[in-house]
């Protein structure tokens, strides 16, 4: 080995022996000469403290939560904590150079300002809030009903602003017809009192229904229940009459209006279309308490398609494809129990304007789209016939419903079985045997029954032989 050779720090050395100027090489190799121990402990430098072990990392830097300067000189000397792990004591950290007036001038404002963090105190804004202050509502919104139409019209200062309120409620809140119409109809009683208070009721409701789209079917629910419910019935007619009169009145321009620019299609569709809503919603009650829908819809509905395919524009196509989407399984239930193939008309009609009208690629689509749907029945799904029409011969799924019992050997037997009397009937002597008995076998007599107290409870030999051969082959298994 040569004598540059460096050892590991500390390796070999006392805790309480220092360290010399050769390096802490073998005995006697960091001197010239191989001086003995005298002579090494006169060339030894005096002794520093070291810490014992390997060399520690620099000391972390001082936590913020540490305390002021001077504090740890104050503390008595028995109150010292001993020294945390990987912390080295106080005696035997390494020296450092003292600071410079800078350094030290720089470390105790630092530490002053660790020792005392300074609070931001944030400045107490004053609130302008009043708890009598009126109450906000954004732009738009309309109070809830149960507060603007629960004492009737008394805020109302005419019938149209009432009315119209009332619509644009239920238009952004349909889902409160239910819980309100009944108030509204009651209101509308003690209001509607002439005739032309009956007509500007009539004229607002259609106005609301064919020039918002989606109000259409709430307007027909609404229509249907005022032709119900409102008492008014002057001479000029009642409430549905007014209402069929008015949709008279826009059905008598339907070739003009198929025909006008733009937005005279897109009004005219809207009332199409709300027609059709009035037909499926608008019950007609007959003098016999039998509901039934107006017949004068249906005819009318039958022209409109006419004036729509009459005139194959993309927008007329469309609407024409919406108003059977909504109404044509009834209207061919309807045409079917008079003996009319008006529907079979429709289709054709659709097929010719497929072929030959020069409308566009995805509006084609859509109406051999509707010809896949009226082959599906428009989607229904054919309904078994009703129970007491139901027989064995002419309904498969007679026999579905029936229970399943079981012969003495084990096999199964329904209803739908040829010899279903005999077999039940052996059923029924068999279960007399066991008359105190339910099906899982509980005992409802409470005393014994002699019947069962003769049966022999020994086992049979034959299993009792396979339970024995079960019992050995699964302690076999077990001491394996």
């Amino acid at each position: 080995m040569s004598d540059g050779f460096d050892r590991a720090p500390g390796a070999g050395r006392g805790r309480s022996r220092g360290l010399g100027r050769g390096g802490g090489g073998p005995e006697g190799g960091g001197f010239p000469n191989g001086a003995g121990p005298a002579e090494r402990s006169r060339h030894q430098s005096p002794p520093q403290p070291k810490a014992p072990g390997f060399l520690q990392p620099p000391p972390l830097r001082q936590p913020r939560t540490a305390p002021p300067p001077g504090a740890q000189s104050e503390a008595p000397a028995g109150s010292q904590r001993p020294p945390r792990p990987g912390v080295l004591p106080e005696q035997t950290r390494p020296l450092r150079a003292p600071p410079s007036s800078q350094d030290k001038i720089s470390q105790q404002n630092s530490e002053s300002a660790m020792a005392k963090p300074q609070v931001v105190v944030a400045p107490v804004l004053m609130s302008k809030l009043s708890a009598n202050a009126p109450e906000f509502y954004p732009s738009g919104y309309s109070s809830n009903y149960t507060e603007s139409y629960e004492d009737g019209c008394e805020d109302y200062p005419t019938l149209s602003e009432y009315v119209q309120d009332f619509l644009n409620h239920l238009t952004e809140q349909p889902g409160s017809f239910e819980t309100e119409i009944e108030q509204f109809a009651e209101t509308l009683n003690g209001w509607v009192t002439t005739d032309d208070a009956l007509q500007e009721l009539v004229e607002l409701i259609y106005q609301q229904a064919t020039s918002i789209p989606n109000f259409s079917y709430m307007g027909a629910r609404l229509c249907n229940y005022l032709s119900h419910h409102l008492t008014i019935s002057p001479q000029s007619g009642n409430f549905r009459q007014l209402l069929l009169q008015r949709c008279r009145t826009e059905y008598e321009v339907k070739d003009q209006a198929a025909k006008g620019d733009e937005v005279t299609r897109k009004r005219f569709h809207a009332f199409v279309l709300f027609l059709g809503e009035l037909y499926l919603n608008l019950e007609i009650k007959g003098t016999n308490g039998q509901v039934t829908r107006a017949d004068i819809l249906q005819v009318g509905l039958r022209e409109l398609l006419n004036a729509l395919f009459s005139n194959p524009m993309d927008d007329n196509l469309i609407c024409a494809v919406k108003l059977l989407k909504l109404t044509g399984s009834v209207l061919e239930d309807a045409w079917k129990e008079k003996g009319k193939t008006d529907m079979e008309e429709i289709i054709q009609r659709i097929e010719n304007v497929v072929l030959d009208a020069n409308c566009s690629r995805d509006v084609k689509q859509m109406l051999l789209k509707l010809v896949e749907l009226r082959s599906s029945n428009w989607g229904r799904v054919h309904a078994t016939s009703t129970y007491r029409e139901a027989t064995p011969e002419n309904d498969p799924n007679y026999f579905m419903n029936e229970p399943t019992f079981y012969t003495s050997d084990g096999v199964p037997f329904t209803a739908a079985d040829p010899d279903y009397q005999e077999k039940y009937q052996e059923l029924l002597e068999r279960e007399d045997f066991f008359p105190d008995y339910e099906e899982n076998g509980t005992d409802l007599s409470g005393g014994g029954d002699p019947y069962l107290d003769d049966i022999d409870d020994e086992m049979d030999p034959e299993i009792e032989e396979a339970y024995e051969k079960f019992c050995l082959e699964s302690e076999r298994k077990r001491k394996q």
